[in-house]
């Protein structure tokens, strides 16, 4: 592995030379040393050092950019190689959507690791349009989103189905319904998820289609948050029927679905175009649609 380039840009990541010494086991002025050695190799000052903090010049977001590809590359042959003459073993870098990472994830995780004790998981959970944006720059191995996000490097493909349903709490005047026109509920207040998320792509395709528009919305980036909310009496909210199974059953959530208008929507796994997936993404990827 080139060292100047991790040195530099484990600076840039860190914002700070103590900070990335601390992290690469070395000393302040070998990382110096490193960056200073990149900036006379390339024949350009790649750090604005002005104050406590660093930053990028033009000619150091070139550099940062490429060389985060060329470190990825280094770290997927290394794995590429081992695999040949290893059992699977290793990280495995794993960027999934809210509803699916703090939900579904956990469980599958527990029974892969049985099978696979030597892959060591390593979870970043997000919005959907978040986590392709990780794949895209190589900071993941593969990613579990709730939308289809169409991107050029990547390959998306649809693995389960999820349903979605209104939730309201449970002494709200509408609890005991089992059925409603969305029509009906002009005047409620909608707790949604916020712009780039799955579950804000399902609500929005569905207010489209109705032509319905809400008097009221609360924007919440956590659908834990917007489950809680809606238990506390602040509003109703379109949620994955995993998010509110535990709340159903104590009885503290009410479902109801939207009359004629079953809300289904799929999980989609996505993964770098490329002929070369470790060993432990193929493993993964086996075990997920085995279990779904």
């Amino acid at each position: 592995m080139d060292q100047q380039l991790l040195a530099f840009v484990t600076v840039v990541e860190k914002n700070n030379f103590t900070r990335a010494a601390e992290t690469l086991h070395l000393t302040q002025s070998a990382i110096t040393l490193a960056v200073k050695a990149l900036e006379k190799k390339y024949g350009a000052q790649l750090l604005d050092r002005s104050n406590k903090h660093v930053r990028l010049t033009k000619a150091g977001e070139i550099v940062y950019y490429h060389a985060k590809e060329i470190l990825s590359n280094y770290e997927k042959m290394k794995r590429l190689v081992e695999d040949l003459s290893h059992n699977a073993s290793g990280k495995l870098l794993i960027g999934a959507s809210y509803t699916f990472g703090e939900y579904i994830l956990p469980k599958l995780l527990a029974s892969f690791n049985k099978r696979y004790p030597k892959i060591e998981p390593d979870i970043s959970i997000h919005n959907s349009t978040f986590v392709i944006n990780q794949l895209i720059n190589g900071e993941l191995d593969l990613g579990i989103i709730e939308g289809k996000i169409e991107h050029q490097q990547i390959d998306i493909i649809p693995f389960a189905q999820d349903e979605m349903l209104m939730i309201v709490a449970k002494d709200h005047p509408l609890a005991n319904i089992e059925e409603i026109e969305i029509s009906e509920l002009t005047h409620e207040t909608w707790i949604i998820r916020e712009e780039g998320s799955g579950t804000r792509q399902v609500l929005d395709r569905l207010f489209q289609d109705n032509l319905f528009t809400p008097k009221q919305t609360r924007t919440f980036g956590s659908s834990q948050i917007i489950k809680e909310s809606v238990e506390a009496g602040l509003g109703i909210a379109l949620l994955s029927q995993w998010v509110f199974r535990k709340e159903m059953q104590l009885g503290t959530i009410k479902a109801i679905r939207i009359k004629e208008q079953p809300i289904l929507r799929k999980f989609f796994y996505a993964v770098r175009k490329s002929d070369f997936q470790p060993k432990t993404t193929h493993l993964f990827l086996e075990f997920l649609i085995e279990s779904s």
